[in-house]
């Protein structure tokens, strides 16, 4: 397919059928066709997903990322169409060696085609994304759901060994998301409290520091009046010994 064929201005609507219609939509997706009308689809869909986790990033939501501010928000927009475009071609592979062993008789070219429409769907994960713990267990749903579909009406596999197979996929890797999740968040609590440690004890190393500073100003002035008093009396003990 040749990019002036690419029909860009119905993509909004082909992703709304993606995400509301699933399985109307794989039973009359094209199995060929080409990767680049697939791979330019899932960039807009990157770009969209960017734009989300830009906007969230800037209200404080959600932790680590890409960065902070402005710069950080404009770094995602950038980056996560580029990340989506190369992965998907990954992402495919690992699916299709899955459906091959599922049975399917299709090919890498409709395997890549499925996944590249299935990133319709990034813009919803990546809003779910940034809601702690729950947002990995609905993603992951939703890889099930979507995932077993595509399995279901476009390679001819049975729904039962569909739902079986993508379920279990989906278990372990909201475990996996969770467990990281859950390590990241205490990571980052255990650097914020030692940097309030940190600031604390700096806190109390400079009021320790102006006290010293304060204590020395003091005795240095008692000496100088200790040293005063002193040539006094001298003064006055050479005047009654004349």
């Amino acid at each position: 397919m040749e990019p002036k064929d690419i029909n860009f201005a119905g993509m909004p609507a082909m992703a709304i059928s993606v995400v509301t219609k699933p399985a109307e939509f794989f039973r009359g997706m094209p199995k060929t066709g080409g990767f680049l009308e697939p791979l330019l689809f899932a960039v807009l869909m990157g770009f969209i997903a960017g734009i989300i986790q830009a906007v969230l990033g800037l209200t404080g939501l959600g932790y680590g990322g890409y960065g902070h501010g402005m710069m950080g928000g404009i770094g995602v927009i950038i980056i996560l169409p580029v990340v989506i475009a190369l992965f998907s071609f990954i992402f495919a592979a690992i699916l299709y060696v899955i459906w091959k062993l599922m049975g399917s008789q299709e090919n890498y070219e409709t395997a890549y085609r499925c996944c590249a429409y299935l990133t319709a769907l990034s813009p919803i994960t990546s809003i779910l994304g940034f809601i702690p713990y729950v947002g990995i267990l609905l993603n992951m749903a939703i890889f099930a759901f979507y995932f077993s579909t595509a399995s279901i009406h476009v390679h001819n596999l049975p729904s039962q060994k569909a739902w079986l197979v993508f379920g279990i996929i989906a278990v372990v890797f909201a475990l996996l998301g969770i467990s990281a999740e859950y390590q990241g968040r205490r990571m980052m609590y255990s650097d914020h409290h030692w940097r309030m440690m940190g600031e604390d004890t700096a806190g109390d190393f400079r009021k320790s520091t102006r006290d010293m500073e304060k204590s020395a100003d003091e005795m240095r002035r008692q000496a100088e009046r200790m040293t005063q008093e002193y040539e006094q009396q001298r003064r006055l003990q050479q005047q009654d010994d004349d």
